[in-house]
């Protein structure tokens, strides 16, 4: 049972989400990864041309037993505009949901995409 939490913890979670924002179409789908060991959502977007790929990236920190704090989020400039961001926002939101944890938000991208959504159904996650 330890073994299984600690896996859980720990290890490398992966998600394809798929990404329909109000403000933006995108008819691409995102393998978003979770990161648990590091504290993060990632995005490989691709090749940056040297043969390199790049990351988006959300972060976020535990602050207490159950809560966190969405930090920041990253979009590398060549691949903003197409939903990313959302996607990492949306990943972050399911692993709340999952984990009955609260969040401080302290990244201005995670809050406006949360006041975006319609139904509101983050609002009792997130702390004011």
């Amino acid at each position: 049972m330890a073994l299984k939490n600690i896996s859980r913890l720990f290890g490398l979670t992966h998600r394809v989400v798929s990404c329909h924002t109000a403000s933006s179409s995108c008819s691409g789908r995102f393998k978003v990864q979770h990161d648990r060991q590091n504290r993060r959502f990632t995005v490989t977007t691709g090749s940056s041309g040297k043969g390199d790929s790049e990351c988006a990236v959300l972060y976020y920190r535990f602050t207490g037993q159950q809560e966190v704090d969405l930090m920041s989020t990253f979009v590398p400039e060549t691949f903003r505009g197409q939903g990313i961001a959302a996607a990492l926002s949306q990943a972050a939101m399911d692993f709340l949901v999952e984990e009955k944890l609260k969040a401080r938000v302290s990244c201005w991208y995670i809050k406006k995409y949360i006041a975006e959504q319609p139904e509101q159904q983050y609002k009792d996650f997130i702390i004011s």
